[in-house]
């Protein structure tokens, strides 16, 4: 069922592991003209180009792109009672752990009259996608909105592609849940098209330009993420989901095979990745694995991927392989089942999000754990960080200097700007003392 690589007996570099890691095949740079037509076409025609681009490709038309508020009270107040006290729970856990995120104003004093103050600002207007296709993600609408509140950030809008099976509407639980965190700017468009009307607004909806665009999506939506850098600010390029887990010859197979399964139900794309010391219980896993896969809901599609290029079990000598492997692939969710986790989290440097233990699997951080599920996929873990209040911080410095500091530090000045033959550098602060 899972391809095998057997890296026993060998001692990949660095750069071979890169080599030998699964991957998706996909490819945002292929998506480029496509989505950038799409963005040309909301920037050229606004309102009607979104409406055309919900009729083709989410096969119904919205008789308005602009939720209004009436109907987000009513999905807000058609909430079922669980669904809505699961969300309510969900949202005091995002929220605590996402205060811990924003950073303490810092104050130094370099001497008498010399100070650097270093403040957190957030930016004040963002968009936030939360994607329809296979599945309906209210989950996101937390895991967006609630950093971005907790950050300060002032205006925030919503948008979620139109949904046939409600008459062109935002799927109601996504509608309601947005209602329930206070967000009352909420768009009933998607895909690349989405992107662009963030990114330059759409002045007919009401719809001003964002600071910055989060959240997940198709392929189209990363490339529109990519075309946008530079109008506006993203998270990440986000891919498929991903997961790695780590296990000796103490995990329970049956939860290894489990998790495997809880992300390759997302999409036939996904990638589920086991990487062993251990080959018993490697082929423990795959007995479980059989079965779990035949008896799942989207058996069809858990199999599609669970069989791809994209997903592998890994045969290693020791867990220092198995954390180096970890390392190269970048995993967006790292699950550590082994007898001495810490020791292996220690030699771990490049996930989105880590789960530790028998008892954390992925779908607690997908929902109730407190942690952010949105998180950099593709191996772009290696040198990227998931959402989180920081997304929307930017960091600035305030310097404030008396004359006597800056006649302290006049000539460092005066002599690295003649060094860079940028003399009224120097000139500016000399100015200051010729009186």
């Amino acid at each position: 069922m899972l391809r095998t690589i057997d890296l026993r007996g060998t001692r990949p570099s660095p750069t071979e592991l890169l080599a030998l890691v699964p991957r998706a095949s996909t490819d945002v740079s292929a998506a480029l003209d496509g989505a950038r037509a799409l963005i040309d076409d909301v920037r050229a025609r606004g309102e009607q180009a979104l409406l055309d681009q919900a009729e083709r490709f989410d096969r119904v038309r919205p008789t308005s792109v602009r939720v209004s508020d009436a109907e987000l009270a009513e999905a807000r107040d058609a909430l079922a009672p669980d669904i809505r006290s699961a969300i309510e729970g969900t949202i005091t856990r995002v929220r605590a752990a996402s205060e811990a995120q924003v950073p303490a104003p810092e104050r130094t004093v370099l001497g008498n009259g010399a100070i650097v103050e270093q403040r957190w600002q957030p930016v004040a207007r963002v968009g936030l996608y939360v994607p329809g296709g296979k599945a309906v993600y209210p989950s996101s609408v937390v895991m967006n909105v609630v950093p971005a509140q907790v950050a300060g950030v002032r205006s925030i809008a919503l948008a979620s592609p139109a949904q046939a099976a409600f008459g062109g509407r935002v799927h109601p639980t996504v509608a309601g849940v947005a209602a329930l965190l206070g967000i009352t700017e909420v768009y009933a468009m998607g895909g690349a098209g989405a992107i662009g009307a963030f990114a330059y607004g759409v002045p007919t909806l009401g719809l001003d330009p964002v600071q910055r665009v989060t959240g997940p999506g198709n392929v189209f939506v990363a490339a529109a993420k990519r075309l946008v850098q530079g109008v506006t600010g993203i998270d990440a390029e986000a891919g498929p989901t991903d997961i790695l887990v780590i296990a000796d010859d103490s995990a329970d197979a049956d939860f290894v095979a489990a998790d495997l399964v809880s992300q390759a139900e997302h999409d036939e794309l996904a990638a589920s990745v086991l990487v062993t010391d251990s080959a018993e219980l490697a082929a423990r896993v795959i007995e479980h694995l059989e079965v779990r896969v035949a008896r799942t809901k989207h058996s069809t599609r858990v199999r599609t991927a669970i069989e791809g290029a994209q997903s592998a079990l890994v045969l290693v000598d020791d867990l220092e392989q198995a954390a180096d492997f970890a390392n190269a692939f970048g995993p967006e969710h790292l699950q550590i089942q082994v007898r001495d986790a810490d020791a292996t989290l220690a030699r771990i440097e490049n996930a989105g999000a880590i789960f530790i233990g028998d008892y954390s699997p992925v779908s607690l951080g997908d929902y109730a754990a407190g942690s952010n599920h949105v998180l950099p996929t593709g191996g772009q873990a290696r040198y990227a960080a998931g959402l989180s209040a920081a997304t929307f911080l930017r960091p600035q410095q305030v310097v404030r200097y008396d004359a006597e500091a800056l006649r302290e530090v006049a000539p460092v000045i005066a002599a690295l700007s003649a060094e860079e033959d940028l003399p009224a550098h120097g000139e500016a602060v000399t100015a200051r003392f010729e009186r």
